[in-house]
């Protein structure tokens, strides 16, 4: 049983004390291929150095919302030219946090459509983060002409959830569904097809149950398809087989 980490950070601070030893030990650990999102022109940098580094990474490049006010048109450049390296799979991540404001808003919805046009132009899946915006996020995707992504730690209802997927898109599901109080997330897994679901740590971030208060890693993903497994009432092995499918066919360029 092998599965894939759509969506972590290892170029973070809390992986450089054992960065390369943790990364080389995931092939053995039932992981078969990580892909590690870039946030601005920095962590795109090392997310397409790690790609570079190992053979089971590959990379996105992106502005995230927190990060848009450093989406200048040469910095945008930058992120466009790092598209084109054959081992970035997408763009992203982008998108609004209206929870937090780090950039202000209309920066970010600068950002975001400038990054949405690119991904079109490239034709490239886009990675979105939505927290605290999702219907300014729907209304301006439905507005764009970019019908390929993930919507990344979805954070939404099952009606939203299934608004994307009629339009194209995947849904990201990482650690949260192990300790989800409310229920919506778990409702999520639950109604999206599976063929539609993406399984994702935002490592270090998000760590699951029962090993949160950890760092995340991308071998602690196998809690994530167990829940959701039995959500689904299906087996963790059809979760990891069917989610591996979904990331190779969204990610065209992974070989």
């Amino acid at each position: 049983m092998t599965l894939i980490d759509s969506h972590a950070h290892y170029e973070h601070i809390r992986f450089d004390a054992d960065r390369d030893s943790l990364i080389k030990s995931m092939p053995q650990n039932g992981v078969e291929l990580i892909i590690n999102c870039g946030c601005d022109v920095p962590s795109s940098t090392a997310s397409v150095q790690l790609a570079e580094t190992y053979s089971h990474i590959y990379a996105t490049a992106g502005i995230h919302p927190h990060e848009a006010k450093t989406a200048s048109e040469k910095n945008l450049e930058k992120i466009k030219a790092f598209c084109m390296h054959k081992k970035v799979v997408a763009l992203g991540e982008t998108g609004l946090d209206f929870h937090y404001d780090f950039s202000p808003r209309d920066v970010q919805r600068y950002a975001f459509k400038r990054q949405l046009e690119i991904a079109h132009e490239l034709n490239l899946p886009i990675v979105i983060h939505s927290r605290a915006a999702n219907d300014e996020v729907l209304e301006i995707i439905q507005n764009s002409p970019v019908r390929t992504g993930v919507i990344h730690s979805f954070s939404g209802d099952a009606e939203l959830a299934l608004e994307y997927v009629n339009l194209g898109f995947y849904i990201g599901i990482g650690g949260v569904v192990t300790f989800d109080k409310t229920g919506t997330l778990q409702n999520v897994a639950t109604q999206v097809p599976l063929e539609r679901i993406l399984l994702e740590t935002d490592a270090p971030y998000l760590t699951p149950a029962p090993k949160r208060g950890q760092r995340n890693e991308s071998h602690y993903l196998f809690y994530v398809a167990k829940k959701i497994a039995e959500l689904k009432n299906t087996t963790a092995e059809n979760i990891c087989e069917q989610t591996t499918k979904n990331v190779k066919k969204l990610f065209t360029k992974i070989i």
